[in-house]
């Protein structure tokens, strides 16, 4: 295909022109299929294989397959079914991983399989909030993701503390609904092992469907997702999670947990009656002191013959009026079965979920693809945040398990910058492909000791 150029012969404005090649000996992409080698020795695709429903066309791609494609698509950058096409440009790619990329019809297709309005068939007429029942499909998805956290967590790590929260997915579908804050789109529930930085579980809502609408099922299925030799279980979250049935779990299961608790009248009356005396310096910040009381305090809903919760009160008091706005004293609280941590030291505790299922958040929809749904049925697109979910897991166990330190805490875009994006020559030699690569000794040899961890721990799952 020719391509325009000026009388004078330039194509822009540095020194050189830009021709298409058709070529399968090269790649842009020449660190890609570290993805697929994690995936693969995770035994994805033998996981998928067994659990996903076979296609109903013959000739078709396998689910397996299409499971692999979406999760490169997704590791690579794309946030679209349709960003297909630019992997299946490169032809050297498809060469390293040995097959074609689905078509993105495929992928959708593949995707609405998730959807089955049965599971809408019972929802009361009158309840406009409600979370409907997992397709078979979708509870086939989370199989897969459970034994992926299994086989790719660290055994030596026993305690699991599993963060739980809610975000917001901005769409404007005409299914989408309006979340508290008014946006229009969907409100997923996520519950992250912090420990070992792995999505355990999430749960595909509409936006009208609050946090605190029934989180218990959720966090049942979080800790049920978790590997066997997990030891001591802690839980965090905000003030959605500060729900009876959810305390009366997490007590009698004797799981250690730090809930954001609701401010009620009743709840404000008791730490505005906190002498001054009691009360302890804990942050000081730019703007406000924060100080800490424990309060002694029991809901109307909770067993009296249940031992008392444990309450602490933080006062937050503005060093200086604002301009425009008079803020006065404002008053936050949380609810904990932790009796061996001080107080000071819970509610730091407490805080550092922040750093886990924020950031997690911010991953799945700005790094990865979790921020744009591809479909206007509902089952599609939960099958899509799980399968993002499925990828932030997968590109977990390749910086732990695989790649050097440095990556430990490496967020997706570096990865794409340092390793996935690689130009690469393809070469065949007695059977053999080979890739070369313009890397120095370092990487080069940081990029090859991944690909034999990434074996050992293929050939240790097969053994």
């Amino acid at each position: 295909m020719g391509l325009r150029v000026r009388r004078d012969g330039r194509q822009g404005i540095l020194p050189f022109v830009i021709e298409q090649a058709e070529r399968d000996d090269v790649t842009a992409r020449a660190g890609l299929p570290l993805v697929v080698e994690t995936m693969r020795a995770l035994g994805v695709d033998e996981l998928a294989g067994a659990e996903l429903a076979a296609p109903q066309r013959q000739g078709g791609f396998a689910p397996a397959h299409k499971l692999e494609a979406l999760v490169t698509l997704i590791a690579a950058g794309g946030d679209r079914v349709e960003d297909v096409r630019v992997l299946a440009e490169d032809k050297g790619l498809e060469k390293l991983l040995g097959a074609p990329f689905p078509s993105p019809d495929a992928l959708l297709d593949f995707l609405g399989d998730f959807h089955d309005p049965q599971c809408w068939a019972e929802r009361p007429p009158a309840k406009k909030a409600w979370v409907a029942p997992e397709s078979a499909g979708l509870r086939a998805l989370e199989a897969v993701n459970r034994a992926v956290v299994e086989r790719g967590a660290e055994r030596s790590v026993t305690p699991a503390t599993i963060d739980h929260d809610g975000t917001i997915i901005e769409a404007h579908k005409r299914e989408a609904t309006v979340a508290y804050e008014g946006t229009r789109g969907f409100q997923p529930l996520v519950a992250v092992w912090a420990e070992q930085q792995l999505i355990v579980a999430d749960e595909f809502r509409d936006g009208n469907v609050a946090g605190g609408e029934d989180p218990l099922r959720s966090v049942q299925r979080a800790f049920a997702n978790l590997p066997p030799w997990v030891g001591e279980r802690r839980f965090r979250a905000d003030s959605a999670a500060y729900y009876t049935p959810l305390l009366k779990y997490l007590v009698r299961e004797a799981i250690g947990f730090a809930i954001s608790a609701d401010m009620t009248k009743e709840l404000r009356a008791c730490c505005r009656a906190v002498a001054t005396q009691r009360w302890a310096r804990l942050d000081t910040r730019e703007r406000e002191e924060v100080d800490l009381a424990e309060v002694e305090f029991t809901p109307g809903d909770w067993p009296r013959a249940a031992r008392p919760l444990r309450y602490l009160a933080l006062r937050f008091t503005p060093r200086q009026q604002e301009l425009f706005e008079s803020k006065g004293v404002s008053y936050h609280a949380v609810v904990t079965n932790r009796h061996e941590l001080d107080a000071a030291e819970l509610v730091r505790w407490h805080r550092q979920k922040a750093g886990t299922i924020e950031h997690v958040h911010r991953v799945m929809k700005d790094e990865l693809g979790a921020g744009v749904l591809p479909s206007t049925r509902f089952g599609a697109n939960a099958a899509w945040f799980r399968i993002n979910a499925l990828t932030f897991n997968v590109l977990t166990v390749l910086k732990r398990r695989a790649l050097p330190e440095r990556f430990r805490e490496a967020r997706p875009k570096r990865l794409r910058y340092e390793l996935f994006t690689l130009a690469g020559e393809l070469a065949v030699h007695q059977s053999q492909v080979s890739v070369r690569v313009p890397l120095g000794d370092q990487r080069l040899e940081e990029i090859i000791a991944a690909r034999g961890r990434l074996l050992a721990l293929y050939d240790d799952r097969r053994a």
